[in-house]
């Protein structure tokens, strides 16, 4: 991955939500690609859920997962040891400057990561580097400002506010979803192909594990430490959108929609 500013950091809190994504509730859009045999680099792999996902898939092709930190690193490891992945690396990398050959991979995927970068489409054209003639790159970002939900608990319109804020002054676009397309194809990509899926948590269960794990994370994680950094809130504040997570997911009624943009990119 690459040095820019992390929104979120890497709180339990965070790692939580990361360890929960799988090849199938966050990469269905790729799977008909994926082949026995191929190679996938995985940019910013975070916990490794995912890229474990994708190891199995295409088994014995080789899959390397990156991210910027080493600690995330060390814990994908432990992953790959204990799902007997020996197909499956991680490494620290920096996703403006692969250390692959060019023209060298099958596949390059990256979740969630384009929207944290200064330079998403110097990044795109790094990828773009990389990935084999007959490849492809396939990236999704989620678009926050399309976040949807109920009932309309007032300090998550608060809570939306601050996020997009602190994101913007960080490093990158919470809005990354729906310029993928026009990122790839001013990255050089001939061949764009652009669709959308959701996330939705509604379930008693999906209610609490992501409520509970957004209220920990007003409060606790970088998020909170980054919200007070650049002045966007204050602890009463950031107390205030925890307590909203509480009563959202406490509510039998709670829904919450996460729209998100991907690519399949060529050429």
């Amino acid at each position: 991955m690459s040095p820019d500013a992390y929104t979120h950091g890497h709180h339990e809190s965070v790692l939580r939500s990361h360890r929960w994504r799988t090849a199938e509730n966050s990469a269905a859009y790729l799977l008909p690609l994926l082949a026995r045999g191929c190679t996938v680099l995985d940019v910013g792999a975070g916990p490794g859920t995912i890229t474990a996902d994708l190891a199995e898939r295409v088994a014995p092709g080789q899959v390397v997962g990156l991210d910027a930190a080493a600690g995330v690193v060390a814990t994908a490891d432990e992953l790959r040891s204990e799902r007997g992945l020996d197909n499956l690396s991680f490494e620290v990398g920096d996703a403006y400057a692969l250390a692959v050959a060019d023209d060298s991979v099958d596949i390059v995927h990256a979740h969630q990561v384009l929207q944290h970068l200064a330079r998403p489409v110097d990044a795109l054209r790094e990828f773009r580097r990389v990935v084999s003639p007959a490849g492809a790159v396939a990236v999704r970002d989620v678009d926050y400002e399309g976040v949807i939900w109920y009932p309309q608990v007032p300090a998550l319109d608060e809570w939306m506010e601050v996020y997009l804020r602190v994101h913007r002054g960080m490093s990158g676009d919470p809005t990354a979803g729906r310029h993928l397309k026009a990122w790839a194809r001013e990255a050089g990509f001939t061949d764009v192909t652009a669709t959308a899926s959701v996330w939705l948590f509604e379930s008693d269960e999906d209610r609490q594990w992501w409520g509970s794990a957004w209220a920990e994370r007003a409060v606790a994680s970088s998020f909170a430490e980054n919200a007070l950094s650049l002045g966007v809130t204050d602890r009463s504040g950031l107390a205030r959108i925890a307590e909203a997570w509480r009563l959202w997911a406490a509510s039998p009624d709670g829904w919450l929609l996460m729209p998100h943009g991907e690519v399949i990119a060529r050429g």
